[in-house]
């Protein structure tokens, strides 16, 4: 559903601005939120965290941008695996923000990581991609959101939180939507709408997923979203990643999946 929803993104972003495709799709999104509270509709006024909910929508609505920016002008494959670097940024986000000590093998994989977004970006090349910075910043401020979400969650139930992030991203983007806003036609109207529904659907499936099984089990399964964003990207696209785009999907994903199974198998004190 969620490359699906790429694909969409990806369709729309050839007239229509990043901002306001993420505008759209958080609106949608905050509607399909909206019926988990039909019993209580005061639940998430009474959210112990309204400041948390507010930086956590403020840095998500950068994210998406830069990643929706990233699914317009890059390849789906590269978009797609470079949002999957969010797990790299993770370890000097931990060290700084929560005093977490990195053994030496997590922090070479991490770095090796990195020099799969410089691969990507091949900067000592004629080919010369600064677009892949944007897509970095975005897997950035997605590890971001992920430290938010952990904090919100010792207090905060998953539909609040999915609530207020929907209502902030919608509100954060709004103004520069009006801005530089496109009228969508008929047929892009439906397609925001889609996306709408896709995105929240999908993060929907992922979440009862992972409460469902074990995550190290179902963790690579996340990541074929990869595997899925080359062959439809071929499909709908006709875009097939060369040789640098593949190294550097290599070098990121095995990084990326080492560290995310390697922090679900080591021992809680």
């Amino acid at each position: 559903m969620l490359v699906v929803m790429a694909i969409a993104v990806k369709h729309l972003g050839t007239r229509l601005p990043s901002i306001e495709i993420l505008f759209f799709r958080s609106l949608i999104g905050f509607l399909f939120v909206l019926p988990i509270f039909m019993r209580d509709p005061m639940e998430p006024l009474r959210t112990k965290r309204p400041g948390m909910h507010l930086v956590r929508g403020a840095v998500g609505t950068v994210g998406n941008v830069c990643f929706f920016w990233t699914l317009t002008h890059l390849l789906l494959a590269d978009a797609m695996a470079l949002q999957f670097s969010r797990p790299l940024f993770m370890i000097p986000l931990a060290v700084f923000f929560l005093g977490e000590i990195v053994g030496w093998h997590r922090a070479i994989v991490t770095v090796v990581g990195f020099l799969g977004i410089l691969v990507y970006a091949r900067p000592f090349t004629g080919g010369f991609e600064p677009g892949v910075f944007v897509g970095a910043v975005g897997a950035l401020f997605g590890a971001l959101v992920v430290i938010c979400i952990k904090r919100l969650a010792t207090t905060e139930s998953t539909g609040v939180i999915m609530f207020y992030y929907a209502f902030w991203t919608a509100l954060f983007s709004l103004i520069p939507t009006i801005w530089w806003w496109v009228t969508p036609n008929w047929i892009e109207l439906l397609l925001l709408i889609a996306v709408g529904f896709l995105g929240i659907a999908g993060q929907t499936l992922i979440t009862h997923g992972w409460t469902m099984g074990d995550a190290t089990a179902l963790i690579p399964l996340d990541y074929a979203r990869v595997l899925y964003a080359a062959a439809l990207g071929f499909l709908v696209f006709g875009e097939l990643p060369g040789l640098w785009s593949f190294a550097g999907m290599a070098l990121i994903v095995a990084s990326s999946l080492y560290l995310v199974l390697n922090d679900r198998r080591a021992p809680r004190g």
